[in-house]
């Protein structure tokens, strides 16, 4: 059985939780969040949808950030997935092989004074004197 959702409709399935965190640390069924990332499964067509034109732009097989409760979980042919509107997908999810290339900033400038503090070096200091008097 296949689901065909309807306007802006989106038929999401859950991406696997982690079962453990970062430092190594397993976690229970009951201590594991519900997951926001999921994978598009099916997408409407759009249209109008209350009097707004509704343009789709996920598509089958990308990864989504979506809303914590959001939509409405259907269980079909033992599998579990999630019905949402396209407004509640907060962000797709793009995955690179290589890490992103870190932009290099400008080497500072050792020992070297901006152009206005060396004019103020070059001028002569003054102590409160008044001049012509030593």
């Amino acid at each position: 059985m296949t689901i065909k959702p309807l306007a802006d409709r989106v038929v999401i399935k859950a991406v696997e939780a982690e079962e453990t965190t970062k430092s190594g640390i397993i976690l229970t069924a009951a201590a594991q969040e519900k997951p926001s990332v999921a994978e598009v499964v099916a997408v409407g067509p759009g249209g109008v949808v209350d009097g707004k034109e509704i343009e789709m732009f996920v598509e089958v097989g990308q990864k989504v950030l979506i809303s914590k409760y959001s939509g409405t979980e259907v269980k079909v042919d033992g599998e579990e997935y999630s019905i949402v509107k396209q407004e509640d997908i907060l962000a797709v999810v793009e995955e690179s092989g290589e890490a992103a290339p870190k932009t290099a900033k400008a080497p500072a400038a050792r020992g070297r004074k901006p152009a206005a503090a060396k004019a103020e070096a070059a001028a002569p200091a003054k102590r409160g004197r008044k001049p012509g008097k030593k």
